[in-house]
């Protein structure tokens, strides 16, 4: 690998391997068909949790999520994150099941957490060190502090395919606006990222997995945590906004009247289905590509949640060569 590096992809995954590339001394070219965070990262929910994270190829990247958002808030001011905690209840027919960070409530600490709520239940899961983000402002703030360490940013600059040299190595990509040298190409490029990478020989097992969100006028202060139930992940985005992520808006309005009081003139504004990216088997496909030098593959889901974490260790093993073992478990050669 080499620390001349093009991103391809200026979603939240992409914008934080180019800023912490960048801040770690690599020369870097941002390359996005769109605006940056414009695609699917502008319709992720955006909940923030290290919480109940137990097995898995990105277990420890979920745990550390937290931490790395905190981290990256001191890095760059002003960061959009607000750590209101979230609580889940109704979501499972057993017994409740906690996990690092949580914890079992009473009814009376949910009237406490959530006051609007018209029928508490009898226990829900609290954890207090989850938060959100506004997905499109960390991403334009990420891309904001790449600038101020040297790299180039191409929006609206659709890309075409990897350039290979002579050996067959990676030599930078092709786009509508002409090509871009670099010795090392990050796909960064959500569900498109199997398509840059098939000229190649490169099977990415990666495809869309539709997700709706919706936005509703709400009255100020109606939700105050991250709400999570069978019928809705809901949670307030400024004095009269709600976004939830749910299958149905009829439902989804119907099922926020019932559970809140005040909020029978809940009003919804609008609904957006995005196309995450989701590798076959659901882990992270993130590293080196060994039959292309200078390919590295950086795709999964959940993008917005891991893109600060992702971004750091990718940089370190872009830029300082390192061998990241919170990465052992995401490499494509698994498939």
């Amino acid at each position: 690998m080499s620390s001349d590096l093009v991103v391809v992809g200026a979603g939240i995954v992409g914008a934080s391997v180019a800023y912490h590339a960048a801040r770690a001394g690599a020369a870097v070219t941002l390359v996005d068909a769109g605006r940056p965070g414009a695609g699917v990262t502008a319709g992720s929910f955006a909940w923030i949790g290290s919480s109940g994270v137990r097995t898995g190829p990105a277990a420890p990247l979920r745990a550390a999520a937290t931490d790395e958002y905190r981290r990256l808030q001191a890095e760059l001011p002003g960061l959009p994150v607000t750590w209101s905690g979230s609580l889940s209840w109704g979501t499972t027919d057993g017994p409740p099941e906690t996990g690092p960070g949580q914890e079992i409530v009473d009814a009376v600490t949910v009237a406490r957490l959530e006051p609007a709520v018209r029928q508490p239940p009898e226990w829900a899961v609290w954890a207090p060190g989850d938060g959100a983000v506004d997905p499109v402002g960390v991403t334009e703030r990420l891309v904001a502090g790449a600038e101020a360490h040297g790299a180039r940013v191409r929006p609206d600059t659709p890309v075409t395919a990897v350039r290979r040299d002579a050996a067959g190595g990676v030599a930078g990509v092709e786009t509508a606006a002409g090509p871009i040298s670099g010795a090392t190409v990050v796909l960064a490029a959500g569900v498109a990222t199997a398509a840059l990478a098939a000229p190649l020989g490169v099977s990415v097992p990666v495809g869309p997995s539709p997700a709706t969100l919706f936005r509703f006028r709400a009255p100020a202060g109606l939700v105050r945590t991250v709400v999570n139930t069978r019928d809705f992940d809901l949670r307030q985005v400024s004095a009269d906004r709600l976004i939830a992520a749910a299958d149905s808006p009829e439902r989804t309005l119907a099922a926020i009247r019932s559970t809140f009081r005040g909020a029978a003139d809940v009003e919804l504004l609008s609904s957006r289905v995005g196309a995450r990216p989701m590798p076959a088997d659901g882990d992270p496909i993130i590293g080196p590509v060994a039959e292309v030098p200078g390919l590295y593959v950086a795709v999964l889901h959940p993008g917005v949640t891991l893109g600060p974490a992702v971004g750091r260790l990718v940089a370190r093993e872009l830029v300082d060569g390192a061998v990241e073992p919170m990465l052992a478990g995401c490499r494509l050669d698994r498939f």
